[in-house]
């Protein structure tokens, strides 16, 4: 790995000092500014297939900003700086995730060897178990970080950038009817860390398992027992899914004894999790659905609202008037927890739909089912697990927000099925080449 591949590895090996700094999701936003440096310098720039999509998907952001000061029926605000930062800050991610995907495509294998790049995401694995663990042991950890201290107060008091520069270790909900906590740390909210723990854990084990020795497999084995508290404890009902749709679609893409010894450790692992004390949680959290009157409400309203501007949205999201039990809502000086959940926070499509309407979903959409249909056929370790990670945001966009940090982890395996591609389409030519020059 040479000096032009040093802001991926900041990125992804030194997450957790940008979270602890305050920077968190918002450090992909910082590194584009070199990553876009290296680009510059070695044009021309060659870009993935599908690559427009995400060109409209973006501008289509751009004109949705159009509809900044609109509120549909059935919510309230007004245009103010919270609504004009939020819509800011998406942009400036959709934009950095995009450089981020070029640069990579853009280093040779000899700048950053692709299972160095796989091996930065189980690294971050590994961070990511820590921070479960943190947030199972002291979920009462946080503190004021320097990006914190250093903002004005109209910004930082913005409640989804506080989400973001404020460490904090979990998330206090009542998911199973009483208050408990839920893993969140190194990332924004308690569902980013399902999402990413599901999708690290996929290259976590590509990396460290599939192309390691003795010693690596005994560090996986480990890692993913330790894992398993914060996963159960997370009481994340889509994370618990999402694994067990990687557990199936590896099982039917795998065969002959690599399927049998995955059948005989998944017999293995679940009769120990069956006999561990985690059981019972989890039967306890799928006894508790509560949360789906809300979600109900959240996504009907979203889709009521979005109605109102098909095409191109509404720029940002917006809050519902009422929720599921009341026609009523909001914070109060006595209750500044009341309230509903702003439109579009209980998964990606139902965000773009508010956002960006209709089209911006179907162009999210299609962005990821055409990486899907274009490296099935790719059947190496990479190409199998990136399939399997595109299939997963097209299952999370339904229950999880892409933003902040699990469209930057979506785009980072992206790029990697697309560096793959450019491996096989290098291989491929090479033969072609050596026949022209010996004819």
């Amino acid at each position: 790995m040479t000096r032009a591949a040093w802001p991926i590895a900041a990125l992804l090996v030194g997450y957790p000092v940008w979270w602890a700094l305050g920077f968190g999701g918002l450090s992909v936003i910082v590194v584009a500014g070199p990553m876009a440096a290296v680009l510059w310098r070695r044009r021309p720039i060659r870009v993935p297939r599908g690559f427009g999509l995400w060109l409209l998907l973006l501008a289509g952001y751009l004109v949705s900003g159009l509809m900044l000061a609109e509120s549909p029926p059935g919510t309230y605000g007004e245009l103010g700086a919270g609504r004009l930062l939020g819509y800011g800050m998406r942009l400036a991610l959709y934009c950095s995730v995009l450089v981020m995907v070029l640069y990579l495509g853009n280093l040779t294998e000899r700048e950053l060897p692709q299972l160095r790049l796989v091996r930065m995401l189980g690294v971050l694995f590994v961070s990511t178990v820590a921070g479960g663990l943190l947030g199972v042991f002291f979920p009462g950890f946080g503190y004021t970080s320097p990006v914190e201290l250093l903002l004005p107060e109209w910004i930082s008091g913005n409640s989804f950038v506080q989400n973001l520069i404020h460490p904090t270790a979990a998330q206090t909900q009542k998911v199973l009817g009483f208050a408990s906590p839920r893993p969140e740390a190194p990332y924004e909210w308690a569902n980013a860390w399902g999402s990413n723990a599901s999708v690290l854990l996929v290259w976590f084990v590509v990396g460290w398992w599939v192309y390691g020795g003795a010693r690596h497999r005994l560090l996986v084995a480990v890692v993913l027992a330790l894992a398993a508290i914060p996963v159960v404890y997370s009481l994340n009902r889509g994370l618990w899914i999402g694994l067990g749709l990687a557990v199936l679609y590896v099982i039917v893409r795998v065969g002959g004894r690599t399927r049998a010894a995955l059948c005989g450790a998944l017999a293995a692992a679940a009769l120990a999790f069956a006999l561990s004390p985690l059981a019972s949680l989890f039967a306890q959290r799928l006894d508790s659905p509560h949360s789906n009157d809300i979600r109900a409400f959240t996504v009907s309203a979203t889709l009521t609202a979005a109605g109102h501007s098909p095409v191109i949205g509404y720029g940002n999201t917006r809050n519902a008037t009422g929720n599921h039990r009341t026609i009523t809502t909001g914070k109060t000086d006595w209750c500044d927890t009341c309230g509903h959940p702003p439109l579009g926070s209980d998964g990606q499509l139902w965000l773009l739909i508010i956002t960006q309407g209709f089209t911006g979903a179907a162009l999210y959409v299609a962005f990821f089912l055409g990486a899907i249909r274009r490296h099935w056929r790719d059947r190496s370790p990479v190409g199998l697990a990136g399939v399997l990670v595109m299939g997963l945001v097209l299952f999370y966009m339904f229950v999880y927000d892409g933003l902040v940090t699990p469209l930057t982890l979506y785009l980072v395996s992206f790029a990697l099925l697309w560096r793959n591609a450019q491996a096989g389409d290098r291989s491929d030519a090479a033969p072609a080449r050596a026949a022209e020059e010996g004819g």
